[in-house]
């Protein structure tokens, strides 16, 4: 874990180093006041040598001046570390979920991950800057100011050495039991973060059904379950501070009132006496800020180990040594296929699929809910690897490609489409960032997209808001369309994308796939009849596997399931998906 995320201090190495070389020189600097002002006390005040007094003044002045220096740059360099350090971090995260696979990024919730990426980073962030500064500070004042009260008067030093002793043994217990709670804090952090991102994205849903009172119920037990672990952890570390402040306290009297018998009997000077009680308090709060130190980086153990997950997780899918950068053809065979989500179940998702489908070819797929058509299709882009058998794309396994020249010749647009923030045109150059207007405009028409988008008034320069609120779903899926055609890919997977589309619509839609795209393969998901009786082959799918393959003449009369899918959609019952004219 450690490993792993020193790994990105990259970059920031100089920071890192210069920060605890000025907190050695800040209480280099401190540390040599209390012996200063013991000689201006002895040899300056109690002889009346002015001219002592004043020279170890001035030393006293520059000493605190080179604190202040120290401080000041220890402060910066460890700003700029710590936040490099986070901001590398967010980075390396945001990087490798890009590459992760539909199989890694089913190990992780969206809340999760947002939690990672800003709460469990700010954690680490504030951890690093203390150990830069604190851990280096603390230790090294603790010893230097032990150091010098064993030089100043070994017997009254013991006294600290009893209290260091204790409050460490105290120290230890505490971060013991708040460490447990510390870990389970970020659990909840998750949970809290789902209530939020469900409820903001889902707002209209939750007003339409008037469910804002059993909302905000959910969210306030998230709130008081993150609530009662910070109250248990935080009443483990209160008692740090009376234990603290007592421990200073009682060194102090214990100094004092032994001290002064010393003084008594010339064993001490007066000096000394000072200088040993401000070097208890040097001591003390070194070991304050110690304590402080092991509370944060308590914390920051459990994000450590979230954010450790997150860079440590590997794609399940890799490219090959020597990939194939051309892909021939948008011809496509699976051959005795079957396919899990998970290994260890006992029944695939896909039961030893076997299809050939011709470049150029328009292929419906039929079938009921969970009867695994998504899943089918994810395979052709490689969103998943098979479990057993082979999935071939222009004549060779898509395992063999490169996954990107692959996915870029393979264009999927899903029922609930995305839409992102920005003008259309640049939702529509997400499937060309190079396209010209002209190109944005013809795909726009193949997808019936123009008609709508010509009628507002700033046309493709209309603002789409976060996820396309501002339009209509299936003006949303048409758009959608029309970016994945701006690929120009040899498969065009369409997967239930024209369900909020009239049929009418649709049916123009697949004419000008028809006339315009001819070579392109189109694999065409829907639960309307109306929506691929035209296609070449139609493959009619049940409980993960191929129940029926034919064209919609064949399976009328052959098919049980698509002869009762059609009859429902067809029958004299006024349903309005009658077959589209094309």
């Amino acid at each position: 874990m450690i490993k792993t995320l020193a790994k990105h201090i990259k970059g920031f190495v100089k920071e890192s180093v210069m920060t605890p070389l000025f907190m050695i020189l800040e209480v280099v600097a401190e540390m040599l006041i209390p012996l200063i002002m013991s000689s201006m006390i002895d040899e300056g005040i109690n002889e009346g040598n002015m001219q002592h007094i004043i020279t170890t003044g001035l030393l006293m002045g520059a000493c605190a001046l080179i604190g202040l220096f120290g401080g000041i740059m220890g402060g910066i360099y460890g700003a700029k570390a710590s936040a490099g350090f986070a901001r590398n971090l967010r980075m390396a995260m945001f990087e490798n979920i890009q590459s992760y696979s539909f199989a890694n990024i089913d190990k992780f919730s969206t809340a999760g991950l947002v939690t990672r990426l800003t709460t469990d980073v700010t954690n680490i962030q504030n951890a690093y800057q203390m150990i830069l500064r604190m851990c280096f500070r603390a230790p090294f004042s603790l010893i230097i100011a032990m150091t010098m009260t064993f030089i100043i008067n070994a017997k009254l030093a013991c006294i600290y050495l009893i209290a260091i002793v204790f409050l460490g043994i105290v120290l230890g217990f505490l971060l013991k039991v708040t460490y447990k709670y510390f870990s389970q804090v970020f659990e909840k952090y998750d949970e809290l973060n789902a209530s939020i991102q469900e409820n903001v994205s889902a707002i209209r849903v939750v007003k339409s059904f008037v469910r804002e009172d059993h909302e905000v119920k959910k969210f306030n037990r998230a709130t008081n379950n993150l609530y009662r672990l910070f109250v248990k952890a935080e009443n483990a570390m209160v008692s740090v501070s009376p234990l603290m402040m007592m421990t200073v306290y009682g060194c102090i009297i214990a100094i004092s009132w032994f001290g002064a018998n010393m003084i008594v009997g010339s064993e001490m000077t007066t000096g000394e006496l000072t200088s040993m009680l401000t070097y208890c308090m040097n001591i003390l709060m070194s070991l304050l800020m110690v304590a402080m130190v092991f509370v944060m980086i308590t914390m920051s153990l459990a994000s450590a180990r979230r954010i450790s997950e997150v860079l440590n997780e590997e794609s399940t899918l890799k490219n090959p040594e020597n990939p194939d950068y051309n892909v021939e053809n948008g011809s496509i065979d699976f051959e005795n296929v079957s396919f899990s989500y998970n290994t260890s179940s006992e029944k695939p998702i896909l039961n030893n699929i076997n299809i050939s489908i011709k470049s150029g070819d328009t292929i419906g797929i039929i079938g009921g809910t969970g009867s695994s058509k998504t899943s089918l299709v994810n395979l052709i882009g490689r969103l998943y690897d098979v479990t057993d058998g082979v999935v071939k794309v222009g004549g060779k396994d898509v395992r063999s490609y490169d996954l990107e020249t692959l996915r870029d010749e393979v264009s999927v647009v899903l029922q609930s489409n995305v839409l992102f923030s920005g003008s259309i045109l640049d939702n529509l150059r997400w499937g060309n960032e190079n396209a010209t207007e002209e190109e944005c405009i013809k795909a726009c028409k193949l997808a019936c997209a123009d008609d709508f988008i010509q009628s507002f008034p700033d046309r493709y320069n209309t603002h789409i808001e976060q996820g396309g609120t501002n339009v209509s779903g299936g003006q949303k899926q048409r758009l959608c369309i029309a970016r994945a055609l701006l690929k120009k890919p040899k498969i065009l997977i369409l997967d239930d994308s024209t369900s909020a589309v009239d049929t009418a619509t649709d049916a123009r839609i697949r004419k000008a796939f028809r006339d315009e795209i001819p070579d392109t393969t189109k694999i065409i998901i829907s639960q309307r009849i109306s929506s691929v009786e035209n296609a070449d082959k139609i493959i009619v799918m049940d409980d993960g596997e191929i129940s029926a393959i034919g064209t919609h003449e064949e399976l009328v009369n052959s098919s049980p399931i698509y002869s009762e899918i059609y009859s429902a959609q067809t029958g004299g019952s006024g349903d309005f998906d009658k077959k589209g004219e094309l």
